[in-house]
């Protein structure tokens, strides 16, 4: 062998063996960029963070790479959050950060049963409780020598001096009791009778026994207020000759009135005795008024097809006056079974749709519901829905608006998808 065939053998076959080591490095180690070694010579393996975008929590059609300001409101872009949860995730869902709820204002109801109510609206006033007034008559005939009270609407006390009046018939009567009284020992049936007769004239013990000690007889006498109250009606002045039996006042105490409310016939069979009544009246706005129903007029009118209801208030403070108009609320248990029940806010009417938002942590799932009646400011739940579960109560066309914009089931699109235009864009950092 030639020395040059010596030389070359000697460096061939190490730069082969050089060479070969690197290409099989370059094939069994390529993914070089997903591994490291370190300073022990294990080899650790470590994955890229998926890529965050950034969104406004008032307008989620934005999309950024990166923390900005929306081009729309200016507020501060928030990263939408990603579901780490073991689990596959709801695809229907609407996810919102804890932020955009509270932007939103979004507020939450969790289902539960309770005895449905219903509401009735009536309308009425307010009316003195007849029962209580008195109308003060002459119990014998006379003249009104000296009015008391002067003018209609004049308060007056139970024993107060509203007139005084002159009788030739009480005259009679007095000496008649002075008379017996001498004898009042030895025959007293006639002394008895004698102030029986005063005592029908409506006189009280204390002033008869006032007659009876007098030296000589009155001329004049008071004429007392049999009740606390006000005066409704003056039918005398003075001076007037006044005959047994004829009307001189209406006096009404207002202490206790009467709330009289017009219910059409279609509502009577719902409105029973002792249903609970919240009313307003528009002298004392913001201020409502609680009782229950004392009467239900058996009768209905002819002519406007209504029947009266009655609610008896205690009136100690004199706010409501008669002749006040009255807007009532009568409360009433539409059966004797629970329900389940959610507020009118959370649903949302498609037509023959009913549609709310349940929630589920931070996620926000469309569902479609069968609704019963209506009670009061609630609807009973007859499918759809089970007890415990919390949906959305304030702030559900928010969260449909933004699973419209994300192409998720929404009230609009029961199935899915984007509307196009702006509710499918995408704006990214440049």
């Amino acid at each position: 062998m030639s020395k040059n065939k010596l030389i070359q053998n000697k460096y061939f076959l190490p730069l082969a063996t050089l060479l070969t080591g690197i290409i099989l490095g370059a094939l069994l180690f390529g993914g070089s960029d997903h591994k490291t070694t370190s300073a022990t010579g294990k080899t650790q393996a470590y994955e890229h963070a998926p890529h965050q975008i950034w969104t406004c929590s008032m307008h989620p059609q934005i999309r950024e790479d990166g923390p900005g300001q929306c081009p729309i409101c200016g507020m501060d872009l928030i990263p939408i959050e990603q579901n780490t949860s073991a689990g596959q995730p709801d695809p229907n869902a609407v996810s919102l950060s804890d932020e955009a709820i509270k932007l939103a204002q979004i507020q939450t109801y969790k289902v539960k049963k309770a005895l449905p109510l219903q509401s009735v609206n009536l309308s009425g006033t307010v009316e003195p409780d007849e029962r209580r007034s008195e109308k003060l008559t002459a119990r014998f005939s006379g003249r009104i020598e000296k009015l008391y009270i002067n003018f209609t609407g004049q308060k007056v006390f139970r024993g107060q001096k509203i007139a005084e009046i002159y009788s030739p018939e009480l005259i009679t009567a007095q000496r008649e009791l002075q008379d017996a009284a001498k004898y009042k020992d030895s025959q007293p049936a006639l002394y008895q009778a004698a102030r029986h007769k005063l005592e029908l004239w409506d006189l009280t013990p204390a002033q008869i026994d006032t007659l009876e000690k007098m030296s000589g007889v009155a001329s004049r006498f008071p004429i007392l207020s049999p009740v606390s109250g006000f005066v409704q009606k003056r039918s005398v002045a003075e001076g007037n000759y006044v005959k047994q039996g004829q009307a001189l006042f209406d006096i009404t105490p207002l202490n206790r009135v009467w709330v009289m409310l017009d219910a059409y016939e279609s509502d009577l069979h719902r409105i029973k005795r002792g249903n609970r009544v919240d009313f307003t009246v528009d002298a004392l706005p913001g201020k409502t008024f609680s009782g229950k129903v004392d009467y239900v007029d058996p009768f209905v009118n002819p002519q406007t097809r209504v029947a009266k209801v009655r609610v008896e208030f205690r009136n100690d403070d004199l706010q409501l006056k008669p002749g006040m108009f009255v807007n009532a609320f009568v409360k009433i248990h539409a059966g004797n079974k629970e329900s389940l029940l959610i507020p009118k806010t959370a649903v949302l009417w498609t037509g023959k749709r009913s549609v709310v938002y349940v929630k589920n942590g931070n996620d926000f799932v469309y569902r479609e519901i069968i609704l019963g009646p209506e009670a009061g400011d609630y609807y009973v739940v007859i499918s759809g829905l089970q007890e415990g579960e919390e949906i959305v109560r304030n702030g559900v066309f928010k969260v449909d608006a933004s699973a419209q914009l994300l192409g998720k089931p929404s009230m609009m699109k029961p199935g899915g998808g984007k509307a196009g235009g702006v509710q499918g864009m995408q704006m990214h950092k440049k």
